[in-house]
């Protein structure tokens, strides 16, 4: 999966929806109408050069590294009715870029504000929330989106004889892969209208404009941290690295970068959906360790048991007591063995395996409740799972949350495929596992809150 984290460097003087405040670029080397023909421009020319084209939604994006500058590549985004984006991007992003188009995102035409998206009608929030059953991000329109257009801009003014168009060798990139941000861009706008004879400036898509993006739900990098429980320097560690799959800032002010409030919410509610949290659902503390409970249980229980045969037991301790001679020194030993047991225990069952067989267990289970209820004229409502696959289930959970979450995920996929809507499915296992697990309900609900579909309301 590919979130849309990637920085545009410069318009091409051609496309029909220009990025705000950078700069624009002759794009003359491209045929517009032929993807092919974008994609031989780089494609096998050289060590540092590469080009593809795909179809995707409505359309097709192509890409090639440009022949002068080949850390810079054009990537066009065409729709039949929308027309084409051409952008410049740094080389290293154009593959990813146009993977978000083909895999992740194929309906967007365009991205503004930092990952917002529009598909031709309808604006959606940056892609965070990532739904692994169909294995594509949960798309969330943003309420009161309304966009930009060139005309909406020119309204205002611009005077395309302070503007200019720029060659791509003559594009200056700073050390961060940015263009500095152009000055007096509705200028620049300006001389883009004028050069397109002022045709279809008012179906030109510049930006977005929403609720939530006004300046009193913008929120300063501290704030986020905040927000997400974390300490302000773990954000700026973040940002610097580009880790914690931190979402691009919806506007730069200053130097500053700003987060709408409701896009951070997103990025928290994401990393509360993380392997590290789905595991933190449902592990506790043991003797200082954070362990899932099925593993804290073991370690236990074994060393309970091998404390006895070495200490309790006459021959074992007779045996140690040259050596070992204090009580505390062989619970260390007894200790030391159990963590071993209880560190093998995935490996020894095969939890992988189990994990596979535990999704055809319950895929099963509802194929033959589906064919039950159906031969009835029944209601969906949920199937019923019998109790050894429900407490398997229970025990992939309590051993491994991660792996458990996934296959649930899996689980739920699979059974979109067989036309079990989700509700169903996820309504089953919380059945199952609210009657034949030995979880309190309290951390069973918080766990199934982390793995099942969100609300997705606006």
């Amino acid at each position: 999966m590919s979130q849309f984290t990637y920085r545009p460097v410069a318009n091409g003087l051609r496309t029909d929806h220009p990025i705000p405040d950078l700069p624009f670029v002759d794009d003359s080397l491209l045929s517009l109408d032929d993807p092919a023909a974008i994609e031989a421009i780089g494609r096998s020319k050289g060590n540092n050069m590469w080009g593809r084209e795909d179809d995707c939604d409505e359309g097709w994006f192509a890409f090639t590294t440009d022949p002068g500058r080949t850390d810079l590549a054009w990537t066009v985004r065409h729709h039949p009715a929308h027309g084409h984006s051409v952008v410049l991007y740094r080389d290293d992003d154009a593959a990813s870029v146009h993977q978000v188009h083909l895999h992740d995102a194929p309906r967007a035409l365009l991205f503004r504000a930092g990952g917002y998206w529009w598909d031709g009608t309808t604006w959606f929030r940056p892609g965070q929330v990532y739904d692994f059953a169909e294995e594509k991000y949960y798309e969330r329109p943003v309420p009161g989106a309304a966009s930009v257009t060139a005309a909406d801009l020119l309204r205002h003014g611009g005077d395309a004889t302070r503007a200019t168009v720029l060659q791509i060798d003559d594009l200056s990139i700073d050390q961060g892969g940015d263009a500095p941000p152009v000055r007096d861009w509705v200028d620049h706008l300006a001389l883009w209208a004028q050069a397109r004879g002022g045709q279809g400036l008012d179906e030109a898509v510049v930006s977005v404009m929403a609720p939530e993006l006004s300046g009193d739900q913008l929120l300063a990098p501290v704030q986020v941290a905040e927000l997400a429980g974390i300490a302000a320097s773990t954000l700026r560690s973040y940002i610097a690295r580009g880790e914690g799959d931190l979402p691009l800032p919806q506007v730069k002010v200053g130097g500053r970068n700003l987060w709408a409030r409701v896009v951070a919410q997103e990025w928290v509610e994401q990393r509360n959906r993380s392997d590290d949290s789905v595991k933190a659902a449902v592990a506790g503390d043991h003797d200082g360790h954070t362990l899932a409970p099925g593993v804290a249980e073991v370690w236990t229980t074994f060393s309970r048991s091998f404390f006895s045969h070495l200490w309790e037991r006459p021959g074992f301790r007779k045996r140690w007591s040259l050596r070992w001679r204090t009580q505390d020194s062989v619970r260390e030993v007894a200790e030391t063995l159990s963590w071993e047991v209880a560190a093998s225990v995935p490996k020894l069952v095969g939890i992988h395996d189990l994990a596979v067989t535990v999704r055809q267990a319950v895929l099963h289970e509802y194929a033959s409740g589906r064919d039950n209820q159906n031969a009835i004229g029944a209601d969906h409502a949920f199937y019923g799972i019998t109790r050894p696959v429900a407490r398997t289930l229970a025990w992939l959970i309590r051993h491994d949350p991660a792996l458990a979450a996934r296959t649930i995920d899996q689980i739920t996929g699979e059974a979109l495929e067989m036309k079990i809507p989700r509700q169903v499915s996820e309504r089953s296992i919380a059945t199952a596992l609210s009657l034949d697990s030995s979880f309190d309900a309290a951390t069973l609900n918080d766990f199934l809150a982390r793995v099942f579909a969100p609300n997705t309301s606006a």
